[in-house]
């Protein structure tokens, strides 16, 4: 066993100057860089190699044959000065309902507990596990009890319909899956158990589910397969030997819209992950031993696995998970939550914000937001308006405002401010963290050198918690991330190196949606508008929308001369909605006789974007196209002329 001495801000930048020596340490020497930070874990067995790498193919390899559980980097590396510290600070969906304070000491008794338990069901080492549940303190043990037997977890957002989970339920080949009877939402319940039973309908897979008691909800428990949470811990014991994990095994797969119907399957493996979110979290919140941090995010999403989860625990922090919304009981929830417990750092995002906007600052002002020493921005990329809202109401103009870019493929925060550290600047992701190597390239995949620059934004070298693979399609990782600029890794993303060398992210390129800093897939959302017997055709795009950053407007071909637009429209709608989730209900649904297409039978969606955004400028020759008429239907239909 490797020996350390841990203390978690041994890694911590304090000053520019800093910033800049390890940024260029971290270029010039990566490994020594990695190495240095990696030795302050623990490890079962030491790396052959930091690094082996290759993006043709791709294949990464990060602390090469390295062994470890990454568990054992939050319980045993921290139990012997962390063990009364409290670790999660749970905060329900109604007020009036006690939170619960769980301490390091505590979080490690339930994780063995709940380990043992599904090793009892049957889960071994490499089986893939479904959590599909609410934003409970149970989702974070799940997760940790699933990397400690050395299980592949899976968070499905709890939002997502029954063919959706079935989706990844069927790709992933699950074994189980973890979901609670109902969640709260608001005044409003919502059932949970009987979307994980229509499902499981469509798989064959699932041996085993256990499910959380939350709302009461009364469900159908089917003898065979199905068991309560508490039934599942009964007679288990407080500990569990952690299994040992290659540094290259899985840790988790999460799933995310593409360009393509299908989701892909986004694999992240163990040591690299580990390293990268823990420095990430210190650095970027500039996180001390006592403070309390606060990501509203929900576990669903990777903003939850890296920064409500693994980065903060791995720091010995105190993480504050909430179950509700930022409008229930009333539009000052996140600011009551904040005085509450005094939080130190915020973290949300840009569309919470604007939604809170709306609401003006009274409910601001009732409460005591003096604590808050940092706040962050997660998502999207923020406008300006917002960013100038939420740092002069909310950090009163002292906090520092971390505007992060990342997505769920980098597993960690990569551009990004570091609180107090470097530059400020609105609405920009500023500079990348150390061991971050981006690059502004053009269509032709030139690199674009100096400032004032915009093109497409790549990373020309690994970085510890990057994307492995898509589960069981390892070509279609090279085709999305690798093959678009030969030798870099594409994020899909648009961005602006300014006059001072800060960069700003522009939003996405390829045919995703940001939607509430939820990426959706153009192709997943027509191809659920297809499924209703009355659409011909249909084509999906986004535009701007003052609250979620971006609506979906879907315009489809439809063949009923029985029904009115109106009803056409609705049942589109719920359609999407059942099929997906309310996540990817379209705002806009426009009926229409056809779709602006090339002569090789492409739709142009650039035309439909302008039209969506209701921007009739720069429309480009139409003439070319096989249907040039259509145009002008489509302009008219949107109310446009």
């Amino acid at each position: 066993m490797f020996t350390y001495i841990f203390h978690q801000m041994d890694h911590q930048i304090k000053n520019l100057f800093e910033y800049t020596n390890d940024y260029n340490k971290s270029i010039i020497q990566p490994d020594q860089f990695w190495e240095n930070i990696a030795n302050s874990f623990r490890w079962r067995k030491r790396w052959e190699k930091i690094l082996d790498w290759n993006f043709d193919t791709p294949k990464l390899e990060w602390f090469k044959n390295a062994k470890l559980n990454l568990t054992e980097n939050i319980f045993e590396r921290l139990l012997s000065t962390h063990r009364n510290k409290t670790a999660i600070i749970w905060e329900p969906n109604d007020p009036e309902m006690s939170p619960i304070h769980i301490s390091y000491g505590e979080l490690y008794k339930q994780t063995c507990k709940f380990a043992n338990a599904m090793k009892a069901q049957g889960i071994h080492k490499g089986d893939r596990v479904i959590i599909y549940m609410p934003m409970v303190p149970e989702a974070t043990v799940a997760m940790l009890a699933c990397a400690r037997i050395g299980a592949i977890h899976s968070v499905v957002f709890a939002g997502f319909s029954a063919s959706a989970l079935a989706d990844r339920i069927n790709d992933c080949q699950a074994k189980m899956v973890l979901t609670s009877d109902g969640n709260f939402r608001g005044n409003k319940k919502i059932p949970v158990k009987s979307v994980v039973d229509e499902a499981i309908t469509k798989t064959d897979t699932v041996e085993k589910v256990i499910v959380l008691k939350r709302t009461g909800e009364n469900v159908k428990m089917h003898s065979e397969r199905d068991l309560w949470w508490k039934e599942a811990l009964e007679g288990q014991s407080e500990e569990n030997i952690a299994e040992e994990m290659d540094s290259e095994d899985l840790l988790f797969i999460l799933y995310t819209s593409g360009s393509t119907g299908k989701p892909k399957g986004v694999v992240h493996t163990n040591a690299g992950y580990m390293i990268y979110t823990y420095y990430s979290f210190v650095n970027v919140f500039q996180y001390q031993e006592d403070d309390i941090y606060w990501c509203t995010a929900d576990i669903g999403w990777i903003t939850g696995h890296s920064y409500i989860v693994y980065g903060p625990l791995l720091a010995g922090a105190t993480t504050l998970m909430f179950e509700g919304i930022p409008t229930y009981p009333h539009p000052g929830r996140f600011w009551e939550i904040i005085e509450k417990y005094k939080v130190n750092q915020f973290y949300t995002a840009p569309t919470a914000i604007r939604a809170l906007q709306v609401h003006g600052t009274d409910h601001v002002e009732k409460f005591d937001l003096s604590s808050l020493k940092v706040i962050g921005s997660v998502g999207e990329p923020i406008n300006e308006e917002a960013w100038h809202w939420y740092h002069e109401h909310i950090g009163k103009g002292r906090c520092p405002l971390v505007d992060t870019w990342w997505q769920t493929e980098t597993g960690g925060i990569m551009i990004s401010p570091l609180a107090g550290i470097t530059p400020n600047k609105p609405a920009h992701a500023s500079l990348p963290l150390p061991g971050v190597q981006p690059v502004i390239v053009d269509t032709d995949g030139k690199e674009l050198i100096g400032n004032n620059v915009e093109g497409n934004l790549c990373i020309k070298f690994p970085w510890p918690s990057m994307i492995r693979t898509t589960y069981g399609d390892h070509k279609r990782c090279k085709e999305t991330y690798f093959s678009t600029y030969k030798g870099m890794y594409f994020t899909g993303d648009g961005v602006k190196r300014d006059h001072d060398g800060y960069l700003r992210i522009l939003g996405r390129v390829d045919d995703v949606i940001n939607v509430s800093g939820h990426r959706m897939g153009t192709a997943e959302v027509e191809n659920a508008i297809d499924e209703h017997s009355d659409v011909i055709e249909s084509a999906v795009v986004g535009f701007p929308h003052e609250i979620k950053g971006q609506g979906i407007y879907a315009f489809a071909i439809c063949d009923n001369s029985m029904k009115s637009n109106e009803i056409l429209q609705e049942e589109i709608k719920q359609l999407v909605r059942k099929i997906i989730g309310p996540i990817a209900k379209p705002e806009q649904v426009q009926i229409v006789s056809g779709l602006p297409k090339t002569r090789s039978g492409k739709i142009m969606r650039r035309i439909l974007r302008k039209v969506a955004s209701k921007d009739l400028s720069n429309l480009g020759d139409i003439s070319t196209l096989l249907n040039p008429e259509i145009v002008e239907e489509i302009i008219k239909g949107a109310g446009l002329k």
